[in-house]
């Protein structure tokens, strides 16, 4: 049943958003993971208006903060205000407490509101004043940001990246698909009725059956060999990636890639893992966590290609 709704939430998208299925895809590996993504791209990709659509078709609250370098963590989570009448501290909250929050350009924002984020995150709790709020469930942060310019932007650090399950690069459309565009978003009176396919409850008995999805011993081990040769790539005969890499994975790369393995199989109709699905997310559970020095940078070796050798060099041994 959810899988014939889960294959119709790509083509609902796509009445809005042409192409990017690749991006619907990643976001609701996500969403049936309970893990948050970073989305990367140069503007005008319609990585906002895609998030907005899904959040829609999937009956979901949707908030989006553009984040700037004079954003507040009150901004974001909200604050406590002076109300008169009662002569007393009221809470106010902020567009934090949503189902979807869409953190764009999160690199524009000082470090504190980062954190605050981050926080949220990884704690699913919000403390304002002295009371703490539980978030709302599911809870999702999908962040943006912008590779090209890097004026004004505050970085955020390795430790921070580590808690998105997913780094997801997303590109530019083809030729047919920006015609497709072109002529869509030229067309003023352009707006389809989007039909709301999943509900919350539907999300929760995914997940259940996405916690269902079963891995093979030797598929475990051959995460954890992923994992270590990101490390130790010396020890795995990656004598050449040995040069170029700083720092590799921390466990949580293990953890996402076995959740996000399982969810990639659910999806695909299946309630068992296979190589190839470890193969499929590898690049995007990975790429943000390996750091690369400066020799990499000096030699235009991208983590990307580190991956790729990763995957094509590590055995899965029976």
């Amino acid at each position: 049943m959810h899988q014939e709704k889960i294959s119709r939430v790509a083509s609902e998208v796509s009445k809005i958003v042409v192409g990017q299925e690749y991006m619907v895809n990643r976001l609701m590996i996500g969403l049936f993971t309970n893990g948050h993504i970073l989305l990367e791209g140069v503007p005008g990709i319609a990585k906002t208006l895609t998030v907005n659509t899904l959040a829609e078709v999937l009956h979901l609250d949707f908030q989006r903060v553009q984040f700037t370098p004079d954003l507040l963590p009150a901004d974001l989570i909200g604050t406590m205000i002076y109300n008169q009448k009662k002569a007393e501290f009221e809470v106010k909250k902020g567009p934090i407490f949503t189902n979807v929050v869409l953190a764009d350009e999160i690199n524009r924002a000082p470090a504190k509101v980062q954190s605050a984020l981050l926080e949220a995150m990884q704690e699913k709790t919000v403390t304002i004043g002295e009371t703490s709020f539980k978030l709302d469930r599911p809870f999702l942060v999908l962040a943006t940001q912008n590779p090209v310019d890097q004026e004004g932007t505050y970085s955020l650090p390795e430790a921070q990246i580590d808690r998105f399950m997913l780094k997801v690069k997303v590109d530019y459309p083809t030729k047919d698909e920006e015609l497709e565009v072109m002529r869509r978003m030229a067309n003023m009176s352009f707006k389809p009725e989007l039909e709301t396919l999943l509900t919350k409850e539907d999300i929760f008995s995914i997940r259940n059956e996405v916690n269902q999805v079963s891995i093979s011993e030797s598929l475990e081990k051959y995460i954890i060999e992923l994992v270590f040769a990101t490390r130790n790539p010396k020890d795995f005969g990656l004598t050449e990636e040995a040069y170029y890499m700083q720092f590799g994975a921390s466990p949580r790369a293990s953890i996402n890639l076995n959740l996000a393995s399982k969810a990639h199989a659910f999806m695909n109709g299946r309630d068992y893992v296979l190589p190839e699905d470890i193969k499929a997310i590898g690049m995007d559970v990975l790429n943000h966590r390996i750091i690369l020095n400066y020799e990499a940078e000096a030699d235009g070796i991208t983590t990307e290609h580190i991956i790729e050798k990763l995957l094509k060099k590590i055995p899965i041994n029976h």
